[in-house]
């Protein structure tokens, strides 16, 4: 079982001033404590802990690596692991980067078990909560069968107050128009 200053070790290790700054300026958000080191790094990192999940999640959310390697982790559980820790993780997200990437791949096989997440993360009055709502269903359900559900979410969505729900909300309706353009020109020129 790793300890969390071998975890802070690891990470250390791997830090690249010049990626940390580039990283910086893309995340636009100097509150979040940014060590910068590389994804894939990350990555490789979180592997370590497939099977020590409830340790890796013990440990303080610090900086931004310590829960991206949480979220990546997570990420590659199975359906009925991802649901025991969904609420946990998407309370950690607090930026679009870390948003985007956790995209747990067991949703994909598992959609309309999903679908109650979707709907709870939507209603939720949270940026992040709402964004990781749009960017499922962009990673996930941009399928003919679920175009209402999208065009439902999107309508709830509070575009006007969040900028990152907003762009995130965008982008979802460019995927629509690119796979199902008839559908989402309909959906757009209905004030959706």
């Amino acid at each position: 079982m790793m300890q969390y200053r071998q975890l802070l070790q690891l990470i250390n290790e791997n830090v690249d001033p010049t990626y940390r700054e580039f990283q910086k300026r893309l995340l636009k958000n100097d509150s979040i404590n940014l060590l910068g080191v590389r994804i894939p790094v990350l990555r490789k990192i979180a592997k370590q802990f497939k099977d020590d999940i409830d340790n890796l999640l013990s440990f303080p959310n610090e900086n931004y690596e310590t829960v991206f390697i949480k979220l990546t982790a997570v990420s590659k559980l199975d359906y009925d692991g991802l649901i025991k820790y969904i609420d946990y993780c998407v309370s950690l997200i607090d930026n679009w980067a870390t948003c985007d990437c956790f995209a747990p791949k067991c949703i994909s096989k598992n959609k309309n078990q999903f679908l109650q997440y979707i709907k709870k993360y939507i209603n939720c009055d949270s940026e992040f909560c709402q964004r990781f709502a749009l960017t499922t269903l962009l990673h996930f359900y941009v399928e003919d069968e679920y175009l209402q559900t999208i065009f439902n979410v999107i309508e709830k969505a509070k575009t006007e107050k969040y900028y990152y729900v907003h762009m995130a909300a965008s982008w979802l309706i460019a995927e629509v128009l690119i796979k199902f353009f008839d559908s989402g020109v309909l959906f757009l020129r209905s004030g959706g």
